[in-house]
């Protein structure tokens, strides 16, 4: 296995991204939008121009073949057949209308000749480590059809493995696809290429299913995107390189270090995790706030490095903005846009200003719970991976920021009159340019299932009062619903929002209240489970797929909203329940019959 895959897009974009990437940590912008300055004065990485041509093909598919059915991201995932000076010129060349149109027969016959197809650049390849029954395969399912289904999931990643085609390695300039040498598991659907938070519940998954050597790839590849950028990108593809994910490196490498004991994955895994720790406190990224005794904290948001629309959704963004006369308010939302995808949850009220505008996100005004809880557990891992190959300084290091970033979670988030912690919404009337004032009414009290993420990190799980507490909290939240979890309580036609259900989210609050130790969290834990693996169980049987989300009114009920159609395949979906019944597992007087109710079998 390479554990260092070259990228081999030796250009001079990759070293503007690089060099870009280096200002933004130190806060110096490259781009600024005109007229925009000081609202949006943030860094901008140039995308490629293979990007910016594909963006082009996008627009003029949109008008050829109209919205019903368009995904734009099809588009941008296109490949050249010949270098890209000769595809602009008979691009310019084709026969337009009146209007500036293309017809549906021009247009497919240009994409024949000129453009390869989406798919062909990552193909199948048989993950090495797999087996169709791996020994000792979650031992606590006792009830044979669920044994068989699970077996059926474990299954599906044989469907999901890929791996980058040699036309990509050998002409990156080709492609939007990143070369990355490794073999990958792809969410589904139309995410062809690796995702990077997503890989954190399929490396779950891949731990249940014994393959440890799959686990180990994704890893390294992920490694290879911040020693060539500085960071993890939010997927493999050129149009992502201004923007990151939620931060969950350091989780994929203490999980795998747990089950295999690889110490030459730590010390490979470690210098990256410093670089990521860096980026995410450093620059836009990092925010001071001041709290009421005069005591600075540094915590930490959601800021995209692109002020322009997502090449993958250029179309969607461009309508979406159309609301807006004002080109500077434009280029503000753009940014939000891109800071919102960054966090994941594109898109969700928990953004927005105005729950029924999409046009009102204030993604970069918003310091949000489950980012800060995620950098914190990455300062908890960092410090026992150090300790695990005799590195104390750095262990050191980190013990201290985990404290101080404890302390800033405690103070600026923590809500005790609702035992949730809550994100807090940055006001323009700050101290100075760099430091915000303290003010109670800054947090959002609006339930999302992100005020209860820090369960999942060992510093705030092992209070045990304060856990029974925010159990209490979460059931009487509204959030927990017939089959699982809900995003938040508002139904905003957005797919981060009531009434869907994820995965991810399922996981940490479930395995957060699992390793607390107090009996009334693992009883929550536990019903929480076995709603989400009947859903997923009961939706399986009926379309014969797992599915990206689920709606929580209903069991066995998949999900919808948004900006593209319900997605199946699904990674981290996959991952989640493999991960729920090697924990819990399932007995054989427990139906799945989603009527029957834990709680009655209790």
């Amino acid at each position: 296995m390479d554990r260092f895959p070259s990228l081999n897009l030796i250009t001079t974009n990759l070293i503007i991204y690089s060099l870009t990437a280096l200002l933004m940590m130190c806060n110096k912008p490259i781009f600024t939008a005109n007229g925009c300055t000081p609202k949006d004065s943030g860094p901008v990485v140039p995308t490629t121009p293979l990007v910016t041509f594909l963006e082009r093909v996008q627009e003029t598919a949109l008008r050829a073949y109209g919205p019903k059915g368009f995904d734009p991201k099809l588009y941008v995932d296109l490949s050249l057949k010949q270098n890209l000076s000769t595809t602009i010129e008979a691009f310019d060349k084709i026969k337009r209308n009146e209007n500036g149109s293309v017809s549906i027969d021009e247009l497919s016959g240009f994409v024949e000749k000129y453009l390869g197809g989406a798919e062909v650049d990552l193909v199948y390849v048989h993950p090495v480590d797999f087996v169709a029954e791996p020994e000792d395969f979650l031992p606590k399912v006792k009830r044979p059809e669920v044994r068989d289904w699970a077996l059926e999931v474990h299954k599906l990643w044989k469907n999901l493995s890929r791996k980058v085609s040699g036309r990509v390695m050998e002409q990156p300039d080709f492609h939007t696809l990143l070369p990355l040498k490794n073999p990958v598991m792809i969410p589904g659907s139309r995410f062809r290429e690796v995702y990077y938070w997503d890989s954190y519940w399929v490396i779950r998954g891949l731990l249940a299913s014994k393959m440890y050597e799959t686990a180990k790839g994704i890893v390294y590849n992920l490694i290879s995107l911040i020693d060539e950028f500085g960071y993890v990108l939010n997927g493999a593809r050129a149009y992502y390189t201004n923007r990151s994910q939620p931060p969950l490196l350091s989780s994929m490498v203490v999980d795998i270090y747990n089950e295999t004991g690889d110490k030459d994955l730590v010390v490979i895994s470690l210098p990256a995790l410093l670089k990521e720790h860096k980026f995410w406190n450093s620059g836009k990224h990092k925010v001071i706030i001041q709290d009421g005794e005069g005591l600075n904290h540094s915590l930490s948001r959601y800021y995209a490095m692109w002020n322009q629309p997502r090449p993958e959704s250029s179309t969607t963004d461009m309508e979406t903005a159309s609301k807006l006369s004002n080109k500077c308010a434009k280029t503000q939302l753009y940014r939000e846009l891109a800071s919102a995808a960054e966090s994941g949850w594109d898109f969700s009220t928990r953004w927005m200003r105005n729950e029924s505008d999409l046009t009102t996100l204030a993604t970069t005004s918003v310091i949000p719970v489950d980012l800060n809880a995620f950098i914190l557990k990455m300062e908890l891992d960092i410090t026992s991976l150090a300790n695990a190959i005799g590195d104390s300084d750095t262990a050191d290091k980190f013990v201290e920021a985990s404290k101080a970033r404890k302390a800033a979670i405690n103070t600026i988030l923590w809500n005790a009159e609702t035992s949730q912690w809550l994100d807090y919404w940055l006001k323009e009337s700050n101290l100075s340019e760099d430091v915000y004032k303290w003010d109670a009414s800054s947090q959002n009290k609006k339930s999302f299932a992100s005020n209860f993420i820090p369960l999942w990190i060992n510093s705030f799980n092992s209070d045990v009062k304060k856990v029974d507490e925010v159990v209490k909290s979460l059931e009487n939240s509204g959030l927990v619903c017939q089959a699982g979890i809900a995003t938040s309580l508002t139904n905003s036609g957005q797919q981060w929002d009531f009434p869907n259900g994820w995965a991810p989210l399922q996981h940490m609050i479930v395995e957060g209240l699992v390793r607390s130790g107090s009996e009334q969290a693992r009883c929550l834990a536990e019903d929480i489970a076995v709603k989400w693996i009947r859903t997923n169980y009961v939706a399986y049987k009926k379309t014969g797929a797992m599915h990206e989300k689920y709606d929580v009114q209903k069991c066995g009920a998949y999900g919808g909203g948004g900006e593209y159609i319900p997605q199946t395949g699904f990674g981290w979906s996959n991952g989640v329940v493999l991960a729920f019944l090697e924990e819990f597992g399932w007995e054989k007087e427990l139906k799945l019959d989603c009527e029957v109710s834990i709680n009655v079998l209790l």
